[in-house]
């Protein structure tokens, strides 16, 4: 098949969860055969969309990638009020300010649809990725009719999703590519209809293991125990919570135990001479601080599926997750590789009941390496993604 993706953001550089998820699914495609090709941005940054990238074509691992201008920036003391008037509204915001305010999320790409008008009848199948920003809603009205249109909505129960106009956009899509069952739930729940679709989920490589002492002696770990957070650190991924929830452990419970935040630190909380922020890591770092941590907490309260709890059962490490995100419960859930909390008091109990049995945490390790060996090995959620496009491809 010939397939075209749409994305915001896209490159080795760019860490952040839909455009990592793009990035393997093409090429994963392109590995198995197929022609894939990518239109996405010159931004790297997704608070601001500056230009970083130079605009033009480029070859990434066999992926043919089309980059185009940001022509809309995101102005944050334009944005930031609107923002708060459409989400915060108790009242419908009307449908010239969702314009507006999709527009000021930006990245506003003014070429997007005349490139897609001189390219689509190349491709057999046109894949979106993430609901939220300008390229879908727009890509999605423009191809709609004229090319199978696959949206990979990467949803949340968050404010914007409640938008009406993301509700049209959805019901213009042939066919949903899944994470979990509970982000096809969301969204079947919103669009009021059962179009073509598969919980697909998203592939995890086999374990590499690195020497737990790369990172500790990049980080002045010594010998010291830690839990380990991967991710963007700021609120809403329920770093400052899960911050502070530590902090009242260790009052509690004093000890050698440490908190490592390892991702990109928007927000930063409270110092506390336990807690390490590294910043964004280096693929073998990070696997150095799974080899070596006792288990991973999961905080977020936004997820449509958590790829680093995949990557941390591929270790054979158990996982702390945050109650109050249905995904993230679901897969702790179904795999029985850890634990979920709601709260500081359920949080201090599944860190004392984990800490103080080291059986336990092996047992619950092996149950997630079980359960991604038997669901989501690369191989596994490729046969049910390409059964979805091949799907899809038939239907214009």
């Amino acid at each position: 098949m010939k397939l075209l993706y749409v994305v915001q953001r896209y490159g080795p550089e760019i860490a952040g969860g839909a455009e990592a998820h793009c990035r393997a699914f093409a090429r994963q495609m392109v590995g198995r055969g197929h022609e894939v090709e990518v239109v996405t941005s010159c931004a790297r940054d997704y608070a601001t969309w500056a230009n970083e990238y130079e605009a033009g074509d480029e070859l990434d691992d066999n992926v043919v990638v089309h980059r185009l201008t940001v022509t809309g920036e995101r102005d944050m003391k334009f944005f930031a009020p609107l923002s708060d008037r459409v989400l915060s509204s108790r009242y419908l915001a009307p449908w010239h300010l969702q314009e507006r305010w999709l527009d000021a999320q930006g990245p506003v790409l003014g070429d997007l649809a005349p490139w897609l008008d001189a390219n689509l009848d190349r491709f057999d199948v046109v894949i979106f990725f993430t609901y939220l920003y300008y390229p879908t809603p727009v890509g999605v009205a423009f191809v709609a009719g004229r090319r199978p249109v696959v949206l990979h909505p990467t949803a949340h129960d968050e404010p914007p999703f409640r938008l009406p106009m993301f509700r049209s956009m959805m019901r213009l899509v042939d066919a949903f590519a899944f994470s979990t069952p509970e982000e096809e739930a969301l969204v079947r729940s919103r669009i009021g209809t059962r179009p073509m679709s598969s919980v697909v989920g998203v592939g995890v490589d086999p374990p590499r293991p690195e020497p737990d002492a790369v990172a500790r002696a990049a980080f002045g770990l010594g010998d010291r125990p830690y839990l380990l957070c991967l991710g963007r650190v700021e609120a809403l991924k329920g770093s400052l919570e899960l911050a502070a929830f530590f902090a009242a452990y260790k009052a509690r419970q004093p000890g050698p135990l440490m908190l490592i935040f390892a991702g990109d630190r928007v927000q930063v909380p409270e110092p506390h001479p336990d807690v390490v922020l590294t910043g964004v890591v280096s693929d073998e770092v990070k696997r150095s601080l799974l080899a070596g941590c006792e288990l991973l907490v999961a905080p977020s309260f936004y997820e449509s599926f958590s790829m680093v709890l995949t990557e941390a059962w591929v270790y054979g490490k158990p996982t702390l997750v945050q109650g109050r995100c249905d995904v993230l419960a679901g897969q702790v859930e179904r795999t029985g590789a850890g634990f979920a909390y709601k709260g500081f008091a359920e949080f201090e109990t599944a860190l004392e009941l984990l800490r103080g049995d080291a059986a336990l945490r092996s047992r619950l390790g092996a149950a997630g390496a079980r359960y991604v060996e038997e669901n989501y090995t690369w191989d596994i959620v490729m046969e049910r993604y390409e059964s979805l496009l091949e799907h899809a491809a038939s239907v214009l």
